[in-house]
């Protein structure tokens, strides 16, 4: 549990950096760095933070990672990723503002909550689809094989 805390967290810790950087340097909030930028980072970060905990629960089982196993883990990972991604978008949003976020044609006639709203519904949600896949990828490729079976 305590590595699954650890590198979910990780991985929460580099998306953060990212958007204050992105923020910080460039202001538009509709702008490819905020557009584009954060599917590649995130999910390669996503990916890397995994990986990383999975070698690192491998190593501390002795080498010995069944692949449910290393699936569990993975999705623990995720999810950690998940709700914590989820709760700095939202103290990000309630310091400053709306205007962090790129207006959506037909959004504007929802309250800026229920934005939010789905906004973070829709990231946790990416976060444990997406860790889902990568972790079956992931677990699949560090699993501890049987002999002769």
């Amino acid at each position: 549990m305590k590595l699954a805390l650890k590198y979910g967290l990780l991985i929460t810790a580099a998306i953060i950096t990212w958007v204050v950087f992105a923020h910080l340097l460039v202001p538009n909030p509709c702008s490819a760095v905020h557009v584009v930028g954060p599917i590649a980072f995130f999910n390669l970060s996503e990916i890397a933070g995994i990986y990383l905990g999975m070698v690192a629960r491998k190593r501390e089982a002795v080498d010995q990672l069944p692949f449910k196993s290393g699936l569990k883990f993975g999705m623990g990972i995720a999810a950690v990723y998940g709700v914590g991604s989820c709760l700095f978008f939202g103290i990000f949003l309630m310091v400053l503002g709306s205007g962090v976020m790129c207006p959506q044609p037909g959004m504007e006639a929802f309250p800026l909550w229920k934005v939010a709203a789905f906004a973070f519904v829709a990231q946790f949600a990416g976060a444990v689809f997406l860790g889902l896949i990568y972790s079956t990828i992931i677990a699949f490729a560090l699993a501890t094989r049987r002999r002769g079976a």
